[in-house]
């Protein structure tokens, strides 16, 4: 089944017959998403994420979705310490929604519930919340997780409407962040795409009528503003002062 497993372990289709006796105890520490330096955003949520991370976009054709940065290399993730905590006051719905995830085998005409197995916080000895109860049904809070996974799907599609808009009217390009280490080196974080603001503000009137009136143009901006949060980022860095990025070197292209 196709998921999306950036920070997903052993996932299984949850059923009653595997989890009649599961539980669930919320951990409030994030260390499964410690090795992700993106996860993918969904369009509602920009107005909150434009507030702590910068928001960009990767993936090519139906799989071009926006993604929030977090770190500047491949397994590092600013946003979580060492105490397993998240450190911005928003935390994406991707995030959120773990231990569960919908998985799909039909290109999303049926979707299955599943949860990563391996999370710390699933257990058989009553601890948390139950999936199921005595009887087999699902509990009140399992519908509550299902609810929320639902609203993140249709979400999810309406993204992609809006990234599929935005690849028609020919507004990416890719994008280059340069950042200079105090001994010299330079590293580059590249592999994401962010909106050519020339190229949005020469787009037919009617394309512009069409972005504002589907909200589009807000998001847009909102994108372009966020940018400016890479130097936010790496005040989070918890690394010896040698490997410590400058912040005031930090070059977008």
């Amino acid at each position: 089944m196709a998921t999306q497993l950036l920070i997903y372990g052993q996932v299984e289709a949850v059923n009653k017959k595997r989890h009649l006796d599961w539980a669930i105890k919320p951990e409030n520490n994030y260390d499964f998403a410690k090795k992700v330096n993106s996860v993918p955003l969904m369009a509602v949520e920009f107005p909150h994420a434009a507030e702590d991370y910068s928001i960009v976009f990767a993936g090519e054709g139906d799989q071009l979705l926006p993604v929030v940065v977090m770190g500047i290399s491949e397994d590092q993730n600013l946003y979580v310490n060492d105490q397993g905590q998240w450190v911005a006051k928003y935390v994406p719905a991707f995030v959120r929604r773990y231990p569960f995830v919908f998985a799909s085998g039909d290109e999303g005409k049926t979707l299955t519930l599943c949860i990563d197995e391996s999370y710390a916080g699933c257990n058989q000895d009553n601890k948390g919340e139950r999936l199921f109860d005595s009887e087999g049904n699902q509990t009140q809070y399992l519908n509550k997780v299902l609810d929320f996974l639902q609203d993140y799907q249709g979400h999810y599609q309406r993204t992609q409407a809006f990234c599929k808009k935005l690849a028609e009217l020919d507004l990416f390009e890719d994008m280059g962040a340069k950042f200079t280490l105090p001994t010299g080196e330079e590293r580059t974080l590249t592999g994401f795409k962010v909106i050519n603001k020339e190229k949005l503000k020469a787009i037919k009137a009617e394309d512009l009528q069409q972005l504002f009136s589907s909200d589009g143009l807000e998001l847009a901006y909102l994108h372009l503003h966020s940018l400016r949060n890479l130097q936010k980022m790496l005040q989070n860095l918890n690394a010896a002062p040698t490997d410590e990025p400058n912040t005031q070197d930090v070059e977008v292209h």
